[in-house]
């Protein structure tokens, strides 16, 4: 069980816009690029920053999320924090990039965990 990356999260409304920026003061390009219409939002991963972009309505419920860690095993994440405290707030589930769950510590900071995928 290992935390391989913690990616910082940036909300925006305006993707493009929020993406070059980050190109810009990075240096680098965005490494990966998804859309999930089903919930109305766009990703993008530059270094190690998370964009989420969608309007206003669609961020409301992932912005008490404070960060992202991107995990070896997302079985034994689940496993480990539902008996040491935490709440699971969305169970594991297939998304774009592999498995998701968003975990709520118990001292109160929202967490999602990703098991990525490079299969997907």
């Amino acid at each position: 069980m290992k935390i391989l990356k913690t990616l910082t999260r940036v909300y925006t409304n305006t993707l493009d816009e929020t993406l070059r920026f980050y190109e810009d003061i990075t240096g680098t390009h965005a490494g990966i690029r998804f859309a999930m219409p089903a919930i109305g939002l766009e990703l993008a991963q530059v270094q190690n920053i998370l964009i989420i972009a969608g309007t206003d309505e669609s961020l409301r419920p992932f912005r008490s999320t404070s960060a992202t860690f991107l995990v070896d095993s997302i079985e034994e994440y689940y496993r480990f924090l539902t008996g040491h405290g935490a709440t699971v707030i969305r169970p594991p589930q297939q998304v774009p990039t592999g498995m998701n769950m968003t975990v709520r510590h118990p001292e109160g900071t929202v967490i999602e965990y990703v098991e990525y995928r490079k299969n997907t």
